[in-house]
Formats: structure tokens, sequence, C-alpha cells
């Protein structure tokens, strides 16, 4: 099991995510944009010059606090530069602080703000180093097939050299890694063990210099991050679930099997050709016993609608701004 620090607690600021609500209730657990903003001197006045843009994409700010010390992380930057920066500017992020960046697998709704993120970081932290956390399997051309069988191309992932000019320190490895002094786990490749958790159908890539596009329903460079928090467990993020939530939580239950997993937080992709597994897997999910179920991004809202049926409170879905203390 690796060596992995306990935390005394969590808190995670959405930044970027598909969704906004700031009038929905919350547990005390959870404050929504427009209080946080409020609470915190941020708004003088509601207006859409000063809250913050829901775009098709995640980016979380996560920040662990043991004792006295602070260790961020910021997990993806969602779709674009311009969502990324005006969002964390009316929400008040400080880029100093943030130590460690993860890239969760090679898709443009969650890499299209990396450059100007790293930038922005570190220019914000001149006599220290960046780590940007990737898989080296990201770097791929992708796309996916469309209905008429026509191929639809991703935006491409900023290279390895694109961040390391930004500022970053590339760690490219398939290998599980800790950051911000064994706060963060990100994971190496997912295990796929489940019969219906079988990828992205249509998705597709190709390596440079190829002509013919490939299948690549699997993604098999996409990471979670996993935090443990004490007296409760490990929360785990996982932007877009392309693994399978199932096989996520399998791997991190796996990989930590004295530490329970409290909760889970990202996109879940139980959307469009993945809804039909939507009954398998809160079925499955039902034996983890979480407290803290946070969809977002690429769950979609019949899944997001069937786990409120099943969850009741321990659901409480992601939205743009959101502020989760743990």
């Amino acid at each position: 099991m690796p060596d992995v620090s306990t935390v005394d607690r969590l808190e995670v600021l959405v930044l970027i995510d598909n969704a906004t609500d700031s009038l929905s209730t919350n547990p005390a657990s959870v404050v929504s944009e427009w209080p946080g903003l409020l609470s915190r001197g941020r708004m003088r006045m509601i207006s859409g010059a000063n809250i913050c843009c829901a775009h098709h994409g995640l980016s979380l700010l996560i920040t662990a606090y043991t004792g006295g010390e602070k260790r961020t992380l910021l997990f993806d930057a969602g779709p674009e530069a311009a969502t990324f920066l005006r969002n964390a500017k009316i929400l008040g992020v400080d880029f100093a602080e943030v130590e460690t960046v993860v890239l969760s697998h090679g898709h443009w709704d969650h890499a299209g703000g990396l450059v100007a993120a790293i930038e922005n970081i570190a220019g914000s932290r001149p006599d220290a180093s960046v780590d940007c956390i990737v898989h080296p399997g990201m770097f791929v051309e992708r796309a996916m097939r469309t209905p008429k069988g026509e191929f639809m191309a991703f935006e491409s992932v900023p290279s390895p050299e694109r961040l390391a000019g930004a500022g970053a320190r590339v760690v490219a490895t398939r290998e599980p890694h800790l950051s911000g002094g064994g706060a963060f786990y990100t994971s190496g490749e997912i295990p796929r063990t489940t019969k219906y958790e079988t990828g992205l159908p249509g998705h597709v890539s190709r390596r440079e210099g190829e002509k013919d596009w490939a299948p690549d329903p699997l993604i098999m460079d996409e990471r979670f991050v996993s935090v443990h928090v004490r007296d409760k467990g490990q929360m785990v993020f996982s932007a877009c679930s392309h693994a399978g939530l199932i096989n996520v939580l399998n791997h991190a239950r796996a990989t930590f099997p004295s530490v329970p997993v409290y909760g889970v937080m990202g996109g879940l992709h139980l959307s469009g050709a993945t809804e039909k597994i939507i009954p398998e897997t809160i079925e499955d999910l039902k034996g983890f016993e979480l407290k803290l179920l946070a969809p977002g991004h690429c769950t979609g809202w019949r899944a997001v609608a069937a786990m409120a049926k099943a969850f009741g409170d321990e659901l409480v879905p992601s939205a743009v701004g959101k502020r989760y203390l743990i």
C-alpha cells in the first residue's frame, strides 16, 4: 500500500463544471457559489459580470490541511483558458498556493485551460517548481465517430514541451504518483474488471504520422486522485470515469484496503451511449456505503435523477463555484 499521508480536512472548490446552481439548498458542509462569494466579500452586486460561467469540462482546486500545513493541487483545467481564468479570478484563487497540477486524461474539455493555468501558477511561484502529472498516452490524436460514420477530431492536449515551456516540471508516468508531501495520490492505470463498464463507444485515436483511426474505447491514460481524510476515509476524484465508476472505486478500495471509500466526486460519464449501465452502476455503488456522492460534468441528468432516488441526501451534485468542506 502506498505511503499516503492522512490529512485533517479537505476543501474542494469547483472552478469549472457543466452546471451553475446557486439556488438549490445544500448540507452545511457544501457552500454554493453566490453565498460563498457574498461571505468572502467578493460580490457586491448579483450580475452576470460577477458570477462564474459554466462550461462543458471540469476543474477542481483541492486543498488538504494537516495541522498548520496547507497543500493545494489543481485537478484538470477545463476546456479553455478564458473560462478558467475568469472563474479563478471571481473565486479568488491564489495561484501561488498550487504546487501540483494533475491532468486526469487526454481530452480537450479537461486540458484546454492547462497552459494558461500553469503559466499563472508558475508566474506566481518564481522560486518553486510546479509539477504537472500526466500519462504518456494522453498525447495521441483523438476523435469520435459520428452517426454518419465520419470522424470528429478533438482539440489536441498541449504537448509536454508546451507544458514545460509554460513553466511546468512535467512528470509523465503510467505509475502511481504521490504529491503534496504524500497528501495526494494519483493512481496508475485503472484495471477494467466489471463486465458492463466497457468504455466510451465510438472513441478513436491515432498516433502521430498514422493515417487511420483505431478504436480506443478504454482510454487507458485516465487516472483518479485519492486523498485520505482523518476519521472519514478516502475521497476519490474521478474526472470522467471512462474506466467506469465501479472500476474506479474498486481500484481505490483494492489499493488502500484498510481505508474505506468516503466519497467520490467528478464526472461519472453515465450519459448518452452509457446510460444503459445506470442500473448496474447504482446497484454496485450501494455496496460502497458512500457518505458523499458529488456527480458533475459528464454524468448526465438521467444518472443524477436515478442517484437522487437511490441515495437521497448522500447526493450533492457538483456545480461551478461550489465549495465542499470534507
